[in-house]
């Protein structure tokens, strides 16, 4: 894939560069210079191995994925030159050796490239237990071509993807194969592509064309297609490409524009929508980049137009390579990268959003990215179905993928709920794991053993959080271990009882709030000054406990009929909750209830068989911890 994925540059037919002159060393240089590297090499393999000509032959190897010939040159190379080579051919020939997986030669040259140790193999290791899932690889059969990449889904079971398989198109002069077009097909339940047609003209030109993305409706395209112009850069004369957008109207693709952030000076490529289609990503080396190409994102704004471009920053990007970015319905990054430690070539790399930001990726691992080339990943989160392209086989190919949970990878956390006080245990108690965003992403009911398990990803940072009715809520604060260990969290709640003196369990076990009595004068409903100052301990209590519930419950003497007393315990009760909400109390956390004169706490239970005082012990109000 690196003929297509180093910048789709090269794009104009040199075969005006006639291979006569390939004993030209001048003329070499320029084809090397345009990225034509299959006739560089055949120049270069002509001439006197001076450094120049190694290094350029090394490279074209390279970019054409000839790895073989290209460790042999690099290795001739530092034996020849070792003192006076770039540091940058240190990383090429480290990765042209991890292409063939010699990890041990290649990690020496990395370390140099890095000063610091690289350990591959140890990486390898280390990321079965790190990589979120397993992968099942299945090649999608396409008969008609060779280089097929960049599936795409498009409407019901169509995809759309790129393919050199347009004979007709000039020679691409990066590897003398046809020019890129798109083209839509069926995907088959038995993983074929059929009914194989070109993409509507309007879109597909003699120039380059690939990684189409569609918004949800379908009326809308976003694609790469390369400039047929090429733009002196440096040393080099790049054909950029650019991100165009397309629109389906009365069944016609039209409107075909380029995005008003794109330049005949630097490209931008591989669009991919955010789930609300408010985002674009895409791959770029504009000015402002930190190497070779970054991932970008871009607001689309509701009137069609588009913010200012934004880097992903270092956490994504690094000196050399991001790409193919896709965005999931989870909000989910995935990217493809050969700046971050991978197996060799481009890996398939994923980062979740955290609080607006993407967070360390994570090499999606060996069942998935392979030695060389590994790009385009697209997914549906809840179906754990995708596709992917890579060039494994020798050629670009496109793969549909299955994922499981990879189990190794799940750091076990693990414990039992107990009371803080007798160390007994509480089974009934919830058991919630809360990650960086504040949502709640597991749970679970404790047994009579009161015992809890979860399985969480490594290197994070959660919260797990105990609660059981009539205790206080615990929440701690953990970080997972890089490498996947488990570890033991036991949770000790302590009971309300135990912690405040005025919360006591009745003789039907109900938990309630002791306060000095809360008398209503006859016939009235209004909260005294005397009320107010014994309603204020509640509400000191509510706050300091803020997951409790309380049940206000309004009592009447038996004087009066029954109906106005139920009624008037009603308003008594409702005023009771107003004030406890004027004073701060969420509403939703309080219940008012009126029970009138049907709950006596003593014999006074008809008018005129007490005296005042005996009634006066009637007219109260309670308040019962529900939650």
């Amino acid at each position: 894939m690196k003929k297509y994925i180093y910048t789709l540059a090269s794009l104009l037919l040199v075969s005006g560069i006639a291979l006569a002159q390939k004993g030209n060393l001048k003329r070499a240089n320029k084809l090397f210079e345009m990225r034509a590297y299959t006739q560089a090499a055949e120049t270069y393999e002509t001439k006197a191995r001076t450094q120049e000509v190694l290094q350029n032959l090394a490279d074209s190897y390279y970019y054409n994925t000839s790895l073989e010939k290209a460790i042999e040159t690099y290795r001739e190379l530092f034996v020849k030159y070792g003192d006076s080579i770039d540091i940058e051919y240190h990383f090429r020939f480290a990765q042209a050796l991890k292409g063939v997986k010699d990890y041990k030669e290649a990690d020496k040259h990395l370390s140099k490239y890095y000063n610091k140790p690289v350990n591959t193999l140890e990486f390898i290791e280390a990321n079965k237990k790190i990589t979120p899932h397993n992968f099942e690889l299945k090649q999608i059969e396409n008969e008609g071509s060779r280089n097929d990449f960049g599936l795409s889904f498009y409407r019901d079971n169509k995809v759309v993807f790129a393919s050199a398989r347009n004979t007709e198109n000039p020679s691409y002069s990066w590897n003398e194969l046809p020019y890129l077009d798109l083209y839509t097909a069926t995907l088959t339940n038995s993983n074929t592509l059929i009914n194989v047609q070109p993409f509507s003209e309007a879109i597909n030109t003699s120039s380059h064309e690939s990684n189409a993305v569609f918004t949800k409706d379908g009326k809308t395209m976003y694609f790469n297609r390369t400039n047929s112009t090429r733009k002196k850069t440096d040393k080099e004369r790049i054909a950029h490409i650019k991100i165009y957008k397309a629109e389906l109207i009365n069944g016609e693709w039209t409107n075909v524009t380029a995005l008003p952030f794109t330049s005949n000076s630097y490209s931008t490529e591989h669009p991919a929508l955010s789930n609300d289609e408010k985002t674009l990503y895409f791959a770029s080396d504009m000015p402002g980049s930190y190497g070779s190409f970054d991932i970008y994102k871009v607001a689309i704004n509701e009137d069609g137009t588009y913010g200012e471009p934004e880097n992903l920053g270092k956490t994504i990007n690094t000196k050399h390579r991001e790409q193919f970015p896709f965005i999931s319905e989870l909000n989910v990054l995935y990217f493809s990268s050969i700046g971050h430690q991978g197996y060799g070539g481009l890996d398939v790399f994923r980062s979740k959003m955290v609080n607006g930001d993407f967070d360390k990726p994570v090499n999606l691992g060996s069942t998935i990215n392979s030695n060389l080339d590994d790009f385009a990943y697209v997914i549906r989160e809840k179906d754990n179905m995708g596709y992917v392209s890579s060039n494994r086989t020798g050629y670009d190919r496109i793969f549909s993928f299955s994922r499981q949970e990879n189990l190794l990878a799940k750091y076990q956390v693990e414990g039992v709920v107990k009371d803080k006080n007798s160390n007994k245990l509480l089974p009934g108690a919830l058991v919630e794991i809360i990650d960086q965003s504040n949502n709640i992403i597991k749970d679970t009911i404790v047994g009579e053993n009161g015992y809890y398990v979860f399985k969480l990803e490594p290197n994070k940072l959660y919260k797990i959080r105990g609660t059981r009715q009539a205790y206080i809520d615990q929440e701690l604060e953990f970080l997972t271990s890089k490498y996947g260990k488990s570890h033991k969290i036991d949770i000790n709640l302590e009971s309300l009882t135990n912690a405040e003196e005025r919360i006591r369990q009745n003789d039907k076990g109900e938990l309630q709030v002791q306060l000095d009595k809360i008398y209503f004068n006859y016939n009235a409903s209004e909260i005294t000054s005397e009320a107010a100052k014994t309603l204020d301990v509640l509400v000191d209590l509510m706050k300091k406990y803020p997951s409790i519930e309380v049940e206000i419950a309004a009592h009447t003497d038996a004087r009066g009929s029954e109906q106005y007393n139920l009624n008037l315990s009603k308003q008594r009760a409702a005023l009771v909750l107003e004030y406890l909400v004027n004073q701060g109390i969420d509403e939703n956390r309080l219940k008012s209830v009126g029970y009138g004169e049907t709950r006596p706490l003593n014999k006074c239970v008809k008018e005129g068989i007490c005296d005042d005082e005996e009634y006066d012990i009637n007219r109260r109000c309670e308040f019962t911890i529900l939650k």
